[in-house]
């Protein structure tokens, strides 16, 4: 049974983590996660026949499958938690940067507080 709804997709994921060609429905994150690495299919109106010439074309076409395993490898890669979170450090590190080029200096509020205090 195809997936009509996934919040992430990590079965997608996983499939292609392990080498397996994916055939996946265009829902919700399903395509963006597939990228080329999968093969998509509309499960609307002749869905039954887009998915069976799916599955068909990926189990009696080796070179295509053997296509889909690698792109599938290298789109999983691109997933993996060690990447995102490498991601996620750069964009917090690149915010901190800019947020401190953006910050200007703190006016002197107390005066040099080695000098005494000036009379009127």
């Amino acid at each position: 049974m195809p997936s009509l709804y996934e919040g992430f997709g990590f079965p997608v994921l996983e499939a292609m983590a392990c080498g397996t060609p994916v055939v996946c429905s265009r829902a919700a994150s399903l395509p963006e996660l597939a990228g080329d690495a999968g093969v998509v299919v509309d499960l609307g109106r002749g869905a039954p026949t887009e998915l069976a010439e799916a599955l068909r074309s990926v189990l009696s076409d080796s070179e295509f499958s053997a296509t889909l395993r690698r792109k599938g490898l290298a789109q999983a890669a691109a997933f993996r938690w060690s990447e995102t979170t490498r991601r996620t450090v750069d964009v917090y590190h690149r915010g901190t940067i800019e947020l401190s080029r953006a910050r200007q200096p703190l006016p002197d509020m107390a005066g040099d507080v080695n000098q005494p205090a000036r009379r009127a």
